[in-house]
């Protein structure tokens, strides 16, 4: 069995976050290999598509670890971007598989002095013989994504972008963060670029606010919907106006953007504002507190609101709508969802183009 220190000459670098992956890996190289040149720095693409393009990667890795290096010198082997170990028909093959474990067992048996290996495989499946190996061989650093599924909602997304502007030594204000959400999503390459962006315009003292990202960072159509919902809960007619505009430029159909963006706002709205009178819940809470309150309510008291696939409360526009509801009283809310229901009634009834409804409807929804 290898010792302490043969062990630690393997680093092991994998995860969902396939940017991430690659990042963190061409710094480690750097910091492991500094000024590499031919003879310290032997890189392997890993990069492969069939089970002989595989093969050949795995025995050109075995060979490089029982090279010595050139006059005694220290030298990396560095397996870059190794799509065999993934869940995919050629890891599957059996010849990749027995090479795999040939490999390991290469490793397992001590590495020859002057001799370190970096293995970065993006998206490696952890069921996996090998991937377990190279956890207990040497260093392992793991980069996943949160996994938005059934369980999954839109403050996870904006809880892992807040943890990545800090690592950068940002600050952003809740409502930039919610933007760089519906902009970004799990994009970890285009979320890097956009704090560049973001960092280089304003520096690291300068706290990012929403006004910045959507002067900075494009909009998709997702984010515009977004941007739509967000305009409306500020009571901000001019921003909801010209978001719209915009996502009719995009090709969006005014139904869409009802349906998508502008009644579920005003539904949330309403919801919540009705809540807050009768249980006294504190619009200023955290959004765990405020979860924790809403889950504490008797069942027929929240059984209209809002859902997830999986059953439970969606609380997080629940939440955002809560910090906005003073904005509005119940008065102009139920009003407004009638107003919605009209403007819907009005797209399959009249002739009025769907960018002159929506926008009369905003004015309605948003007018003193």
């Amino acid at each position: 069995m290898p010792d302490k220190k043969q062990r630690s000459a393997v680093y092991f670098i994998s995860g969902s976050d396939e940017a991430e992956v690659k990042t963190k890996a061409a710094s480690l190289a750097v910091e492991l290999a500094p000024g590499a040149d031919a003879f310290s720095l032997e890189k392997i693409d890993g990069s492969t598509e069939t089970v002989d393009a595989a093969l050949g990667k795995i025995h050109e890795t075995c060979q490089a670890l029982q090279t010595l290096p050139f006059l005694g010198s220290a030298k990396l082997i560095w397996l870059k971007s190794a799509t065999f170990f993934a869940d995919s028909v050629m890891s599957r093959s059996e010849s990749v598989l027995d090479a795999l474990a040939h490999l390991c067992a290469v490793v397992e048996a001590g590495l020859p002095d002057g001799i370190t290996l970096l293995v970065s495989a993006p998206e490696a499946d952890k069921r996996r013989a090998a991937y377990k190996s190279f956890l207990k061989f040497g260093i392992s650093s793991i980069h996943d994504r949160p996994e938005i599924r059934f369980g999954g909602s839109e403050d996870e997304v904006i809880t892992w972008i807040a943890s990545r502007v800090r690592d950068r030594g940002l600050t952003c204000s809740p409502q930039a963060l919610e933007a760089l959400a519906s902009r970004v999503g799990l994009d970890t390459r285009r979320l890097n670029t956009e704090l560049d962006k973001l960092e280089t315009s304003f520096g690291v003292s300068h706290t990012i606010e929403l006004v910045d990202v959507c002067a900075l960072v494009p909009a998709t159509r997702e984010s515009g919907i977004f941007d739509v919902a967000n305009a409306i809960s500020a009571r901000d007619l001019p921003l909801a106006l010209e978001t719209l505009d915009q996502l009719f430029r995009q090709g969006e159909r005014g139904v869409g953007i009802l349906l998508a963006a502008i009644m579920p706002t005003i539904r949330n709205l309403l919801f919540v504002k009705d809540l807050l009178r009768k249980h006294k819940l504190q619009a200023s809470a955290q959004m765990n507190s405020f979860t924790a309150a809403l889950n504490r309510l008797d069942p027929e008291e929240i059984d209209h609101l809002p859902r997830k696939k999986d059953g439970t409360l969606n609380t997080y526009p629940l939440y955002l709508a809560a910090r906005s509801a003073s904005h509005f009283t119940s008065t102009e809310l139920r009003r407004a969802f009638r107003q919605c229901a009209d403007a819907n009634l009005q797209f399959v009834t009249s002739q009025t183009s769907e960018s002159v409804i929506l926008s009369r409807l905003l004015v309605g929804l948003m007018g003193r």
